[in-house]
């Protein structure tokens, strides 16, 4: 008989419901409990969702034996603390990306995690999408020759509201945490830390980026082209350009099921067809990793998220965007 993992949620937000959705689709997962701040807001989506057990605090759920893995899906200010939380009950945690604000907090989650020899991993589903995996590995086996060119994009408008996450500086708004970490993180998967990058971007009043364009550029040659924004509307694309062969990502390039292959002797279309939000192919890897008694992901490695943090950082920096917990 498969093994069965009870599934907290902490943080019960529009992603938490998607989330939830696909991790009933898995098998060998059980919604076992939710938690969030207020006990009306945890019965509710227990309800809707029928999670066993709800809880109004954090911890409630944290120290509840029977949970076996722990989703944080609260805004990104508060993914560090959390994450603490849960593995100092010694729970494996998977934490929605950025799995934190700057590179010091995430060393400080990965020494805690080795310190508990408790499962770690950041919640960036795309990693796991099959279009992605399919360009990875074209990209590792080098069937069209070397990476040239990235381009990627996500956008859209959003109305301003000072007290909701996106624009508020507390709650760590911005586009670039946001969406742009989508752009940021194809271009290290595909072609790794640059080796220089210039970046530019607009301000809201609130003192967030509401748009950044980012150009990473390497020794070898290659370039990523990077940008998001809160302020348009666009299609979100991505295409990769290798030396004999040109990727084009469908709309929504960070989850899309369409990759268009256009190489010099043939245009492909593949179509990977999956009837859901996506995130049940992450969810399986955290439960594969947990039966193998894995404290780490071979597929998306902490240093694979400290490397994205660390270049987040840097973006921010050229920006000159600092949050409140830069200086903790």
């Amino acid at each position: 008989m498969a093994q069965t993992f009870n599934w907290g949620i902490i943080g019960l937000g529009k992603i938490a419901h998607k989330f939830t959705t696909d991790l009933q689709d898995v098998p060998g997962a059980c919604l076992y409990a939710v938690a969030s701040r207020t006990q009306s807001k945890a019965d509710a989506f227990a309800e809707k969702h029928k999670a066993q057990n709800a809880y109004g605090t954090y911890e409630a759920l944290a120290k509840d034996p029977a949970v076996d893995v722990i989703y944080i899906a609260t805004p990104h200010v508060f993914h560090a603390e959390y994450t603490r939380l849960c593995l100092n009950y010694g729970k494996a945690v998977l934490c929605e990306k950025p799995i934190a604000m700057n590179a010091e907090q995430l060393k400080q989650m990965i020494h805690l995690a080795r310190q508990k020899s408790v499962f770690l991993m950041e919640g960036l589903w795309t990693n796991f999408m099959p279009h992605l995996q399919k360009v990875q590995h074209l990209n590792q086996n080098k069937k069209f020759g070397a990476c040239q060119t990235i381009e990627a994009d996500f956008s859209f408008v959003a109305e301003f509201d000072t007290e909701k996450r996106l624009f508020n500086k507390e709650l760590g708004g911005g586009a670039l945490l946001d969406i742009g970490i989508y752009p940021v993180y194809l271009a290290l998967k595909l072609l790794g830390i640059p080796d220089d990058m210039e970046v530019s971007c607009e301000f809201s009043s609130t003192g967030v980026d509401v748009s950044n364009q980012i150009i990473f550029r390497y020794a070898s040659g290659a370039e990523a082209f990077l940008s998001s924004s809160f302020a348009k509307k666009s299609p979100c694309l991505a295409k990769v350009t290798f030396e004999n062969a040109t990727i084009e990502f469908g709309s929504r390039f960070h989850e899309t099921d369409q990759l268009k292959i256009i190489s010099n002797t043939e245009e492909e279309h593949l179509d990977f067809n999956y009837p859901t939000h996506g995130y049940q192919f992450e969810i399986k890897h955290v439960q594969e990793c947990l039966v193998k008694g894995l404290t780490g992901s071979p597929e998306m490695p902490l240093q694979a998220s400290l490397d994205l943090i660390s270049t987040l950082d840097k973006i921010r920096h050229r920006m000159g965007l600092s949050y409140a917990e830069d200086q903790k």
